[in-house]
């Protein structure tokens, strides 16, 4: 799934267009690497999204294949780490 998406569909954005320019500012890593938002994404994979104020660390768990109810969200991704940027 795309990285752009994958945002999305676990409600780290409110919308796709705001996970792409995310991305296309350079605040998404995956795996230590600046990520463009048509990456795929890989069960495993570490994600490092500066957003919103804080430093997410997520690492995913599954990567959902359809649409994800919000109460559902949280079984595809463990946080590792959330802190504030200064």
């Amino acid at each position: 799934m795309r990285l752009d998406q994958l945002l999305n569909k676990l409600c780290f954005t409110k919308t796709r267009s705001i996970a792409k320019n995310a991305c296309d500012k350079g605040l998404v890593s995956v795996n230590g690497k600046t990520a463009k938002a048509a990456q795929n994404v890989l069960e495993g994979d570490i994600i490092i999204l500066k957003l919103y104020g804080f430093a997410h660390e997520i690492k995913v768990n599954s990567v959902p294949t359809g649409n994800v109810a919000k109460k559902d969200a949280g079984t595809y991704f463990e946080m590792l780490s959330r802190e504030p940027l200064e």
